[in-house]
């Protein structure tokens, strides 16, 4: 028993040795760059540009990626004359160029924007034999708005700078963290109680550090949420604005919610699916709620719009 506490003791002292060594060496390293350190404007600049590269790559890539993984095709215009002649309306009254409409076999029946090089609308095939002219008109009408916005370019660039931010705090509390742990261990191997290194207050402030910097990750993400989530409100509101029309949106919606749900039949009491009115449902979700976005649009119908588009 005493030799093993002596062996444990020398492994803590050797341990403690090195991990001191190394605090002293990087303290070192670190006065020396706080010395030659840029000024904080250069210093932000080259955080800046280099999270908007990392974004705008990580979105032309991305886009480009998903573009060649569908299995989509250009609807031929004279298999859909009067969606191309909703869709020209509505570029003509809206900041965005005409997209490439593409038809393709989605997981469930749904529409949504691509930008990036040559933008594109891809609308699951089924939605036309689901939806009214004018409910595909509010659709296109809505997925316009994300392109009109450039919503996709700008959540991602936000998060990359986010992302950037926490990365570059987790690379300065690595070290630290690192250390504390590495001390901490070898403070209880001298003790002959090897595992009560996490009981120690410089355990518990390893644990503390990668807390706060985890929490700080999920809270750029939740912003994320919300922001995307924010967005598909002013979507809904745009569409309405351009078609004056929002029961159609609100109909399309609904539709489109229908289809998407699984129809078993007598089986359905056997199926299992989350509670879409959680609230960790919702700060998880990147779209509102849908009986939220009906009941929206339906309460902006009863109400006059202040600029209610009318066809001639």
């Amino acid at each position: 028993m005493n030799g093993r506490r002596i062996g444990l003791a020398a492994l803590g002292l050797a341990s403690l040795t090195a991990y001191l060594f190394v605090a002293v060496v990087g303290y070192r390293v670190l006065v020396s760059l706080w010395a030659s350190r840029p000024s904080p404007a250069t210093l932000a600049l080259a955080v800046l540009t280099t999270a908007a590269v990392l974004g705008l790559v990580s979105y032309w890539t991305g886009t480009t990626r998903l573009k060649r993984s569908l299995d989509a095709v250009a609807l031929p215009r004279s298999r859909a004359p009067s969606v191309y002649e909703r869709l020209e309306q509505l570029v003509a009254r809206m900041e965005v160029e005409t997209p490439t409409l593409l038809i393709a076999r989605l997981p469930v029946p749904n529409a949504f924007a691509i930008g990036g090089f040559g933008s594109a609308i891809v609308v699951d095939r089924r939605l036309f034999g689901i939806l009214s002219t004018e409910e595909m008109e509010a659709l296109l009408a809505h997925e316009l708005a994300h392109l009109e916005g450039r919503d996709a370019l700008v959540q991602t660039l936000a998060y990359s700078l986010t992302q950037s931010l926490v990365g570059l705090v987790g690379l300065l509390v690595f070290p630290v963290v690192v250390l504390l742990g590495g001390i901490a261990q070898a403070v209880a191997m001298l003790r002959g109680d090897p595992s009560s290194w996490s009981r120690s207050w410089l355990g518990r402030t390893q644990r503390t550090a990668l807390r706060a910097v985890a929490v700080l990750g999920l809270g750029v993400t939740l912003l994320a949420f919300a922001y995307s989530r924010r967005r598909e409100w002013a979507a809904d509101d745009r569409a309405v604005e351009v078609t004056g029309n929002p029961l159609a949106l609100a109909r399309a919606l609904r539709k489109i919610e229908r289809a998407s749900t699984p129809q078993l039949g007598p089986l359905t009491p056997l199926y299992v699916h989350g509670d879409e009115d959680g609230t960790l449902s919702k700060l998880l979700s990147t779209h509102p709620p849908m009986d939220d976005r009906v009941a929206r649009l339906v309460e902006r119908a009863e109400r006059p719009l202040p600029q209610r588009f009318r066809r001639p």
